[in-house]
């Protein structure tokens, strides 16, 4: 049954998570009136998450990811470029609008920023994703070059990062991983897909490859224009006094629902003009839009409920107990960056993905072990930038550096791939544990009114590393390749000169006789 499949693959991913939580709570354990509720909380919460993203990824595959094929497949049937530019930033719109990851944090910003709206953020970031998918379909309809694209927009956003106030910068890097995810990755992929086989240039399907990479850069351009905009997101609090629960229930209720409604409506559109499906099928659809629904619903309740609250606790306990304690977090992100990677359901695809591109040359388990031992290593970087209050750039500038210039020694497929890479590393665990934990040492250690600026970066720093390692396995894969031939070219003229040898035996024979 998909629904135990989905269920036994959230929890692999998670046990390290649930290792760790508890390891701490077991070594420092709650105290005082509360100590109960407080372990009730995070166990119904961490039970709730598993189960809510086991239901809603169920519910994708026979609602979102149907829904995001066809709209990707029938898009192209709009005669004019403008119509399909318009609906693909329609498209990127509502898929990272219904992201999970992206909510998550939306809700994680308005929490510890007085003036930054939850749902404001939600749109702003989905706005510059659709106005990013939009700019990849012209490139890939003009067959503009993916290593120029990408050199182009990171130059802007670093110029554009020196004019944002300085608790947008990590931030922002920070929704752009968010964004790309369970929902949006395969609504966007689709799209790419569908419009590189049928109004692109190319005569390959590389184009398809590097439409998440842009989509994600929209999202760091338009939060840096927003806090350019506002300059001051305002002094926050990690909230530490419990919500009720008809807060979380209805705050939550009303995110589920404006997360899936532009999506059902974008398909509904598309039904009447295009794709004219039998009603047993949008009856199929709109029922599992429903579990989907269902389950993004019980995922983000769990995450407010009380699995967020356990990222904060050990954050926190970590700092305020003893000073020397705190460097333990070192290696505790690393096991977890590394582990959770590992059982990630999106790095197993993209692992496939990659060796069924190579012809078996590069194998998944050695994709899936580069990508976790990256991901280990971000995690370092980034708890090593709250301890030792490490400025952000001093991280992001010379690893999207290194990106850059890879880019000219990797061969074209590869550029795009590591690219999207980048967004389906950070999903909605690193989202709902792993930046709360963050969080909370930075609470500790700096107190509310900074934590814009040191509490996000997590998300970062697990999407720039990606893009890194993929680029770098893409080099060994054309050398490799490149060794083969060449092989094979020896071979050849080898074989060449002993048929030519044997053919002039004869010859000499008959000059002798």
């Amino acid at each position: 049954m998909k629904l135990l499949r989905y269920l036994r693959e959230v929890f692999l991913s998670s046990l390290p998570l649930l290792a760790i939580i508890i390891l701490v709570t077991a070594i420092f354990p709650f105290k005082g009136d509360g100590a109960v509720y407080n372990y009730l909380k995070i166990g119904v919460g961490y039970v709730m998450v598993l189960v809510g993203q086991a239901v809603f990824l169920t519910g994708l595959d026979t609602s979102i990811l149907p829904v995001g094929k066809l709209v990707g497949g029938s898009i192209t049937k709009l005669n004019k470029i403008v119509f399909i530019l318009l609906f693909g930033f329609l498209f990127g719109l509502v898929a990272t609008m219904a992201e999970p990851a992206i909510q998550v944090m939306a809700s994680q910003v308005s929490q510890i920023a007085g003036n930054i709206n939850n749902f404001l953020f939600l749109f702003i970031v989905g706005f510059g994703t659709g106005v990013a998918v939009a700019f990849a379909i012209y490139r890939i309809i003009k067959n503009i070059n993916i290593r120029l694209v990408f050199l182009v927009l990171y130059i802007l956003i670093f110029t554009l990062v020196f004019f944002a106030p300085p608790q947008f910068q990590a931030l922002a890097f920070d929704a752009s991983g968010a964004t790309t995810g369970d929902v949006s990755v395969p609504f966007i992929l689709a799209l790419g897909l569908g419009i590189s086989r049928t109004a692109s240039k190319s005569k390959t399907n590389d184009e398809s490859f590097g439409i998440l990479g842009i989509a994600s850069v929209g999202s760091i351009i338009a939060v840096f224009i927003y806090g350019i905009i506002i300059q001051d997101g305002g002094s926050g609090n990690l909230v530490q006094n419990d919500p009720t629960f008809l807060d979380i229930l209805t705050g939550n209720l009303l995110a589920s629902t404006l997360a899936l409604i532009p999506i059902v409506v974008v398909f509904l559109i598309f039904q009447f003009l295009f794709i004219k499906l039998p009603k047993k099928k949008i009856v199929t659809i709109l029922l599992s839009s429903l579990v989907v629904f269902v389950g993004l619903f019980v995922f983000l309740f769990g995450v407010d409920f009380g699995f967020a609250y356990a990222g904060k606790y050990i954050g926190s306990i970590f700092i305020s107990d003893n000073k020397a304690l705190r460097y333990a977090l070192i290696p505790i992100c690393f096991v977890l960056g590394f582990a959770i990677t590992l059982t990630e359901p999106a790095v197993v695809v993209l692992g496939e993905q990659v060796e069924e591109i190579t012809n078996g040359f590069m194998k998944k388990t050695v994709i899936k072990l580069s990508l976790a031992l990256s991901i280990g290593l971000a995690s370092i970087m980034c708890i090593c930038k709250v301890l030792f209050n490490i400025p952000f750039l001093v991280f992001m500038i010379p690893l999207y550096a290194t990106a850059l210039v890879l880019m000219f020694f990797t061969p074209k497929l590869f550029v795009g791939l590591a690219f999207d890479s980048g967004g389906v590393t950070g999903g909605a665990i690193t989202s709902a544990f792993l930046t709360p934990l963050i969080l909370g040492v930075s609470g500790e250690m700096y107190g509310a009114s900074d934590l814009l600026l040191n509490g996000f970066g997590m998300i970062a720093f697990i999407s720039v590393t990606p893009l890194i390692i993929i680029q770098i396995l893409g080099i060994m894969y054309e050398r490799k390749i490149k060794k083969v031939q060449d092989l094979d070219n020896k071979a050849y003229d080898d074989e060449i000169d002993t048929l030519l040898t044997h053919s002039d035996a004869p010859e000499s024979e008959e000059k002798k006789a």
